[in-house]
């Protein structure tokens, strides 16, 4: 069987946790600005229909006595490390899909720990034990069924899927909460007038492909109680990313390019923690009316400077025709790999590739100084006055 474990609003009951006086009232983690959005919104919240992602002037207006706490990333990264570590006490098999959920497979733990129900019950027992938090969790003998199981009973429930019970789910299961499928695949189910997994079955293999592309290969086997993919012990980061809600929304070129610097300068620091380079470099802009563009290039060699991503960064960002103010921008990374795992080696060297090799040396000499003395240390010049809302 296959564990899903999802921690119940992690950000805000991490803060929570901290600080007493904020327990048991309406908190959502953000930026304190009206033009910030909710990161994550604690139980209290979600009774008045405050949820992520919400802006904040409209979760202000839902609720207005609202407690905003601003984002700590590395406490929350922190209390992460810990939860995966007690995680591991359970089953060797464990995968790691974001900062606050993972994947156990337990087959051969039962003798150590017992059934599957009592394995849930005492995970989730030990981390409130130990770190005060609480978790839902999801058993089935499929991933996406544990997942799904998992957001079924929050906060703070266990829900079994057996596999006898399997079918019956699957043929009555919303087809919108079936993981990957997102708006534009929902606007073709209801033109197929597809509502469950279990309609899915209704259709050959050809069309749904046709229709839905590798997403709809993958539907025809889930309808069917078939998930090929196993719990994947070695976590592996498939992209780093930041972004920004700005102040005011702007649209001059001087004020976006020192923003776009120090977001790369924010997400290479990250990459070469984590020793990885990137193979693709992409911008997030969001505009005034709340539309919502991406680009992205690919980009040989890898690289893992923050001079080099911003570069590329911008590059994108001159090519984008602005016919709106822009109220958010972001930059992000991906196609990542060790940095020194093997690769075909080069007879000659370009000039453009030593120099991105000198970048990323002049990179890890400020991340020593920084790591050192702390992140406000060294900045570039440009960056004094820039005032963003994260």
């Amino acid at each position: 069987m296959i564990l899903h474990v999802d921690m119940d609003a992690f950000y805000a009951a991490v803060e929570q946790r901290d600080n007493p006086e904020i327990r048991n009232k309406p908190v959502i983690v953000s930026g304190d600005s009206n033009r910030s959005v909710v990161t994550t919104a604690s139980y209290e919240a979600r009774k008045f229909g405050i949820h992520s992602a919400m802006p904040v002037f409209q979760a202000k207006k839902k609720y207005p006595r609202l407690i905003i706490v601003p984002v700590n990333r590395e406490k929350y990264a922190d209390v992460s490390k810990r939860i995966m570590q007690i995680l591991a006490r359970f089953s060797p098999l464990m995968e790691q899909v974001s900062i606050d959920e993972a994947y156990l497979d337990i087959k051969g733990c039962e003798k150590l720990f017992g059934s599957p129900d009592i394995i849930a019950k005492k995970i989730k027992s030990t981390i409130s034990q130990e770190l005060s938090l609480t978790c839902s969790i999801g058993i089935a003998p499929v991933k996406f069924l544990a997942k799904i199981a998992s957001d079924l009973d929050k906060p703070g429930g266990i829900t079994i899927i057996s596999r006898e019970e399997m079918d019956d789910f699957i043929v009555s299961l919303p087809i919108h909460k079936v993981p990957g499928v997102g708006k534009q695949a929902m606007k073709q189910m209801k033109i197929l007038k597809i509502t469950t997994l279990g309609d899915i079955r209704k259709f050959h293999f050809s069309l749904l492909n046709k229709k839905f592309g590798k997403m709809g290969s993958r539907l025809y086997q889930l309808a069917r109680g078939n998930d090929e993919n196993p719990v994947e012990t070695e976590y592996v980061r498939k992209s780093i990313s930041s972004e920004t809600t700005l102040l005011e929304d702007i649209s001059d070129i001087e004020t976006a390019r020192n923003i776009l610097l120090a977001l790369s300068q924010r997400v290479g620091r990250d990459l070469r923690k984590k020793n990885m380079v990137c193979g693709n470099v992409s911008i997030k802009i969001k505009f005034s009316d709340f539309r919502q563009i991406t680009r992205s290039k690919k980009i040989d060699p890898w690289i893992s400077s923050s001079t080099e991503i911003f570069n590329e960064a911008l590059c994108l960002y001159e090519k984008v025709v602005l016919k709106k103010k822009i109220r958010l921008l972001g930059v992000g990374v991906s196609h990542l790999r060790d940095k020194n795992a093997p690769v075909q080696m080069e007879l000659l060297c370009s000039p453009g590739k030593t120099r991105k090799r000198q970048w990323e040396s002049v990179d890890n000499a400020v991340d020593s100084i920084l790591e050192k003395f702390g992140s406000h240390i060294v900045k570039k010049a440009s960056l004094n006055k820039l005032k963003t809302e994260r």
